[in-house]
């Protein structure tokens, strides 16, 4: 159920941020608008005011905004009302304004989610130098070793792990050139990112230099005891590098050890110190009391004019990335089963719910900017391609006929399915009982 509400909370903001800049911006030209619907299908709420049917429709799929004349089809009188008989640049306006809510909303989310204090980790804008390689991973087949710095990655040159990360995940499967320096030396290899996951995300199976970083000391624990406290980074335990330990490996060794003395070496404020705890005794396994992170945190506390630049940088990243992943769905770069619909975003949606309002709030800012930029895409039924036929009019000089029109949005329409069909494909590929089914079939 906690999918179920999140996803209509994230889609119902979305959708209601989209029609409203229709909305608003066809009401600021003065064009008579006849609905307000969020969702498709027969109404299930409505109510009228102003000349305006407001309603809540059975389908929670989308929503749309009808305007008096807005298509050569429609009953029209030449009213100065209608939305054909204003100008192209009027007309623009209205279109884009949807997608345009939709951005400035994915800025404005990451400003509020920045700005309440964010925690990322430390190592993403640090160099790309291999800490760990695992074995039989893609890198290790590749020849890559730990130490090596990456200086690129698919062709375009990467200067940090975030950057690298970015480029890795949309080419599972996929051959690509990497150019690596290891002892001052360049060297240019070719490594097949593995897919990870249901959604094919691309993995290299390497990892940076980083330590366990504890994030919480339980009271009266045996760590509250030691002298342990938050933001401590586990260099070492009992005279063993922790570079690259999982959490698995990190809580195993603790497990092991019930009442007997151990040595940590932690990093706090810059200084190396040498921390004995003795880890008690619960069930025949050793509980230190801490909760702990697999690397090196930062937590970010920015004033609210620099969580707008961080927020706008973040969504630009984001915008290079969906970029990319679009691109690479036309150069066979990318795999099409990395594209989610209703019931992937509901699961991403109520994982983020599940852990905090700020990963929720961080999610619908991803969904609200992946759904401006492709309501952006020129592809006619959408407002990038009404906008790109708009433009392409005004260049001419001249109105396409009702015919042209008609067989571009149809082109339109059969692409559209096409992306729909195939996203629903992926999301019930991903159900496993219908997976198996159809496997099967």
């Amino acid at each position: 159920m906690t999918n179920l509400w999140a996803f209509l909370f994230v889609l119902g903001v979305l959708v209601f941020v989209h029609e409203l800049g229709h909305f608003l911006l066809a009401r600021w030209n003065g064009v008579r608008v006849l609905t307000f619907s969020l969702g498709f299908g027969p109404k299930l709420l409505k109510v009228v005011r102003g000349g305006t049917e407001y309603c809540i429709s059975a389908i929670p799929l989308g929503g749309y905004v009808k305007m008096a004349g807005e298509t050569p089809d429609d009953p029209r009188q030449g009213a100065p009302d209608e939305f054909l008989s204003k100008t192209k640049w009027q007309r623009f306006q209205i279109l884009i304004a949807g997608p345009l809510m939709n951005l400035l909303l994915a800025v404005g989310l990451m400003t509020f989610v920045i700005w309440n204090g964010a925690t990322e980790p430390a190592y993403e804008q640090r160099t790309p130098v291999v800490g760990r390689v695992l074995p039989g991973s893609p890198a290790e087949k590749a020849g890559i070793r730990a130490g090596d710095v990456i200086l690129s990655f698919a062709d375009k040159d990467v200067s940090t792990w975030q950057g690298l990360q970015m480029r890795v995940v949309p080419r599972a499967n996929r051959e690509v050139p990497i150019v690596i320096s290891r002892g001052g030396q360049r060297q240019q290899l070719t490594v097949v990112p593995e897919a990870q996951t249901k959604y094919e995300i691309g993995d290299l199976g390497i990892s940076p230099s980083v330590h366990p970083e504890v994030v919480q000391v339980q009271p009266g624990s045996a760590a509250e005891a030691a002298g342990l406290k938050p933001k401590d980074v586990i260099l070492s335990f009992n005279g063993t590098d922790t570079t690259g330990f999982t959490l698995q490996q990190m809580i195993g060794e603790i497990s092991k050890r019930a009442g007997q003395p151990v040595t940590l070496g932690i990093l706090r404020g810059g200084q190396r110190l040498e921390v004995p705890a003795t880890p008690r005794d619960q069930g025949g396994i050793g509980r230190l009391g801490i909760n702990l992170s697999p690397f090196e945190t930062v937590t970010i506390q920015p004033g609210f004019v620099q969580a707008i630049g961080l927020s706008v940088k973040q969504n630009w990243e984001w915008t290079a990335m969906i970029g990319e992943m679009l691109a690479g769905l036309f150069t066979a770069e990318t795999s099409p089963k990395q594209l989610m619909g209703p019931l992937g975003i509901a699961e991403v949606a109520g994982g983020a719910a599940a852990i905090s309002w700020a990963a929720l709030f961080g999610t619908m800012a991803m969904v609200s900017l992946n759904l401006g930029l492709l309501n952006l895409l020129p592809i006619p039924i959408l407002d990038g391609g009404h906008i790109t036929i708009l433009a392409i009019e005004g260049l001419a000089r001249r109105d396409f006929s009702m015919r042209v029109k008609e067989r571009m949005l149809m082109a339109g329409f059969a692409v559209l399915m096409l992306l729909m069909v195939t996203v629903i494909y992926n999301d019930l590929s991903r159900v496993e009982w219908l997976s198996r089914l159809l496997r099967r079939s």
